[in-house]
C-alpha cells in the first residue's frame, strides 16, 4: 500500500499523539487536530484527570517509538501499594514477589507533551490545537471542525480518518447518530465520581509521605488514592459515591462536612493537606464510566482507537497502557502488508477487542478490590502467599495482577482468564481450609497450580456446551 496517504487523527490526547508519532515514523502525512489549546504552551487546569500509571504495555509502546529513556526520566517507580487504615498506620503491599516489577508514576501533561515534541520533528506530521471535531462524515472520509480562535468551521478530507478523540469521541458519535450501519454502543456509569485534589511538596521540595508507592485510603464503600509528581507533591484522588452513604458528592457542600468526613476516614491524609478546602471547591466532580462498541472502523475509510473505542475506569491502572498498546496492536498489523485500509482495520479490531473488553471487566473487578477487599484478612493471606510463590517461583507464577500488569505479551484476556481462575482456586481453598499456608511454598504453588487448571477446563468445557 502506498505511504504517501495522507492520515487525519483527531484528538492530540495521549494515543493520538503516539500514534501521530509513530504514523509519522512509517512515512505517512499526518494532520493531527486537537479542541484543547496546546498543552506545552497553556496552563491546563488541573483537576481534571486522574494521576497516570505507565506499566510494561505503555512501556512496550514507547520502546516502539524509540522513546523510552526520555520517558523514564518523567517516570516515579511504584514498587507497591501503600496501604492506610483507619488509625493511619501503613502497611506496605508490593505489586510483585519479583523486584524487578513496579509501575510508575507519571504526569499526563509531561508525557503528552514529550509525544508531541517528538511528533513534531517529523515534517510530514502537522499539529492543529483549538480545533474542534463537530462531526465526521465517515462516508466521504471528511471531518467538520470549529475553529476556536476565529469561531469559523471548516471541513477537511483524508485518505483515512483515525479518532483517538476520547470516551466523548466525534466519530463514534456520528457511527451513533448515521444510523448507516448497525453499530452497537455502550456506556456504563459507576455510582461513584472523582475529585482530584493534592499534597503539596514540603518547603524544600521534598515528599510529605512516602514517595515510592501508590498510597490507599480504601474504606469499602470509597477510598482516596496518592501518587507521586516529580516536584514532591502528591496528586490525590477521593473516589466516592453521588449519592449513596454518609457521606457523598451529593452532601459535601460545607468546609465543615468536608473537614468533618477526612477527619474521620483519612486522618494522616488530612494532616498533609493544608490546601484540601481549596482544592476541594475548586476542582471540579467528574464521572467514571466504562465505553463499549463495535464495530470501530466504517469500511477502510474511518477507525476509532484508544478511549474513543474503549473507555474503562482507571482502578487497573491501565487505561493509558491499553492505548499504548493499541498503536503497538495497530503497528504489527501494519507490518503484515495487508493492500487496502478495510482489511487492516478489520485485523486490527479482530486483534484487539477481546482484550479491551476484558481490561474494561477487570477495571470494575479492581475498583472494588482496592476500595475494600485489600483490608480483607483471607484477601492478605492470597496477596502474601503469591507474593511468596513469585519471589520463590520467578518463572512459575504470575499473580492476575502480574499477568495484566507485567507481562505485555499475554493478551487481556489471557490474563484475565488465568488470573480469575487463579483468585478462584486459592480463595477457595483457603475458605475451605484446604490449603495450609504452613506447607512449604512447592506444594502450595503444585495444589494452586491443579486447582486453577481444574477451573478453566470447567469453564471451557462450559463455553464450548453453550456453543
Amino acid at each position: 500500500m502506498k505511504k504517501q496517504q495522507n492520515i487525519l487523527i483527531i484528538g492530540a490526547g495521549l494515543c493520538g499523539s503516539l500514534l501521530a508519532l509513530r504514523l509519522g515514523q512509517r512515512g505517512y502525512n499526518v494532520s493531527l487536530y486537537e479542541m484543547r489549546p496546546d498543552i506545552r504552551t497553556a496552563n491546563i487546569s488541573a483537576g481534571r484527570s486522574i494521576n497516570l500509571a505507565l506499566s510494561d504495555r505503555g512501556i512496550k509502546a514507547m520502546k516502539l517509538a524509540g522513546i523510552e529513556d526520555k520517558v523514564r526520566e518523567l517516570c516515579i517507580p511504584m514498587n507497591g501499594r501503600m496501604l492506610h487504615d483507619i488509625e493511619g498506620k501503613m502497611v506496605m503491599a508490593p505489586y510483585s514477589g519479583r523486584e524487578h516489577e513496579y509501575i510508575n508514576s507519571i504526569s499526563r501533561g509531561l508525557l503528552n507533551g514529550l509525544l508531541l515534541n517528538e511528533a513534531e520533528k517529523h515534517d510530514n506530521v502537522k499539529i492543529h490545537f483549538n480545533k474542534k471535531c463537530k462531526s465526521v462524515d465517515f462516508e466521504n472520509t471528511t471531518a467538520l471542525f470549529k475553529d476556536y480562535k476565529s469561531n469559523t468551521e471548516f471541513v477537511e478530507d483524508a485518505d483515512v480518518i483515525i479518532a483517538t478523540d476520547g470516551a466523548g469521541s466525534a466519530l463514534r458519535k456520528s457511527y451513533y447518530l448515521g444510523k448507516k450501519f448497525l453499530f452497537s454502543f455502550s456506556q456504563e456509569w459507576l455510582s461513584h465520581g472523582y475529585k482530584e485534589l493534592s499534597f503539596l511538596p514540603t518547603e524544600n521540595g521534598g515528599f510529605k509521605t512516602y514517595k515510592n508507592a501508590l498510597h490507599i485510603w480504601g474504606r469499602d464503600s470509597f477510598m482516596l488514592i496518592a501518587l507521586p509528581n516529580l516536584d514532591g507533591s502528591f496528586t490525590v484522588t477521593l473516589f466516592l459515591s453521588y449519592e449513596d452513604g454518609e457521606y457523598n458528592f451529593g452532601n459535601l457542600t460545607t468546609e465543615e462536612k468536608v473537614i468533618e468526613f477526612f477527619q474521620k476516614y483519612f486522618k494522616d491524609a488530612l494532616e498533609l493537606m493544608p490546601n484540601l478546602i481549596e482544592d476541594f471547591f475548586t476542582n471540579p466532580t467528574s464521572p467514571l464510566g466504562t465505553v463499549k462498541c463495535s464495530p470501530w472502523h466504517y469500511k477502510g475509510n474511518t477507525l476509532l482507537m484508544g478511549d474513543a473505542a474503549h473507555a474503562i475506569v482507571p482502578f487497573y491502572g491501565q487505561g493509558m497502557n491499553a492505548s499504548f498498546e493499541d498503536v503497538t496492536v495497530f503497528d504489527k498489523v501494519l507490518d503484515e502488508g495487508h493492500e487496502d485500509w478495510e482489511t487492516i482495520f478489520k485485523t486490527y479490531e479482530k486483534h484487539r477487542k477481546r482484550d479491551t473488553d476484558a481490561i474494561a471487566d477487570l477495571a470494575i473487578d479492581n475498583f472494588h478490590e482496592m476500595k475494600g477487599h485489600v483490608n480483607n484478612a483471607i484477601f492478605r493471606e492470597k496477596r502474601n502467599l503469591e507474593m511468596a510463590l513469585e519471589k520463590n517461583f520467578p518463572d512459575n507464577y504470575s499473580s492476575k495482577y502480574s499477568l495484566v500488569t507485567f507481562n505485555e505479551d499475554i493478551s487481556y484476556h489471557e490474563a484475565m482468564l488465568k488470573g480469575r481462575a487463579q483468585d478462584k482456586a486459592i480463595l477457595n481453598m483457603l475458605a475451605d481450609k484446604e490449603l495450609d499456608l504452613n506447607d512449604d511454598l512447592k506444594t502450595n504453588l503444585e495444589k494452586v497450580k491443579a486447582a486453577t487448571q481444574e477451573i478453566l477446563d470447567e469453564d471451557r468445557v462450559a463455553k464450548d456446551f453453550k456453543h
